[in-house]
């Protein structure tokens, strides 16, 4: 089978970094393989690492008059079975196929994207049942919507020391990952610290919110015991460093981040957004607690905190799911039986 991918995403992200595991996955496979990516310096380099090596492309906007035909020259040449697509641009770039060429288009939906962008594909992919089920809601027939969820790795690298970042190593210590931006409710995790004073939290990302975020911290009272880390290639030396994950976001539809959290045996606290608890179900496999609710999000800490059998309990079980369900050799063969069956 011969697959040809294109990635137009942002320059980091969830779906970005995913993207990149998925297409050496696949190269480790034996899959014969092309990718197609926007133009970004730091991907390109990620995926030669891993062995492959990406045609990049501008991926502009309507403006961009080389791209399409350019793509097109690409999917000639490698004359593919199944094409999968990344993000909205990627997948409005791509066309859907004509002859000589036979192959399926697919587009992998890892949000509740404008669906405009689409309609042209013969299958959609979303990472959760719930992106699923909006794909459906929006007219998609079902029988062409497909879950598949995303794999992450258990944690390989050292364990970060904490004094590199100014923290005692005898305190209790909260990590929270992610782009600094509204919809992550970091706000909401800095709140929280007011009520535990005895903890310390850890936030690595960078984004738009990054300074008003700073100055939150200190309006709070609780800058000292908050180290922003900036944008880290090194999560699972994070992951391995703290005792408790924290995800407080407003809007997640999948959580990769908790899926970390479950490969390095860590305990979580989701707020109830769809992707966590989706994943997390009825408090199995960590603690959810009420959106926007700093309250909620401080005392959840403090349980886990109190109870480590609890917590103990609730990390075993998130590392069981990891590795029944979201494993890189589970996923990839999910991956390649969907394509064997449509190509």
């Amino acid at each position: 089978m011969r697959l040809l991918q294109t990635m137009a995403g942002a320059e980091v992200g969830g779906a970005e970094a995913f993207f990149v595991r998925l297409a050496i996955a696949f190269k480790k496979t034996g899959v014969d393989q092309k990718v197609v990516i926007r133009r970004d310096t730091s991907r390109a380099r990620a995926l030669r690492a891993g062995g492959v090596e990406p045609v990049e492309l501008p991926f502009g906007g309507r403006m961009d008059f080389r791209t399409r035909p350019a793509l097109q020259r690409e999917i000639d040449r490698h004359r593919p079975d199944v094409i999968l697509s990344w993000m909205s641009r990627a997948s409005w770039a791509t066309p859907a196929a004509r002859k000589p060429n036979n192959y399926k288009l697919i587009a992998r939906l890892g949000g509740y994207y404008d669906f405009k962008y689409y309609r042209h594909c013969d299958y959609l992919i979303g990472n959760t049942q719930d992106i699923v089920d909006h794909i459906v809601r929006e007219g998609f027939d079902p029988a062409r919507a497909v879950y598949l969820p995303n794999f992450v790795h258990r944690p390989t690298t050292e364990v970060v020391s904490r004094l590199g970042f100014d923290t005692p190593i005898d305190v209790p210590l909260l990590l929270a990952m992610g782009r600094l931006h509204e919809n992550k409710g970091f706000d909401v995790l800095l709140r929280a610290m007011v009520d535990l004073p005895d903890h310390w939290l850890w936030i690595a990302g960078e984004g738009p919110e990054g300074a008003a975020l700073s100055k939150l911290a200190e309006e709070l009272g609780v800058d000292g015991r908050v180290r922003f880390l900036g944008w880290r290639d090194d999560a699972d030396a994070l992951m391995q460093a703290c005792d408790l994950f924290v995800c407080s976001s407003r809007h997640e539809p999948l959580g990769n981040i908790v899926l970390e959290a479950w490969a390095a045996g860590k305990p979580v606290v989701a707020a109830s957004a769809a992707g966590p608890a989706g994943l997390i179900g009825d408090d199995e496999a960590g603690l959810l607690v009420p959106l926007e609710d700093a309250r909620a999000v401080a005392d959840g800490v403090l349980r886990l905190s109190r109870e480590p059998e609890l917590a103990s309990t609730l990390a075993a079980e998130g590392f069981a799911r990891f590795e029944r369900d979201y494993t890189e050799d589970a996923v990839v063969a999910k991956y390649l039986a969907f394509f064997e069956s449509v190509g």
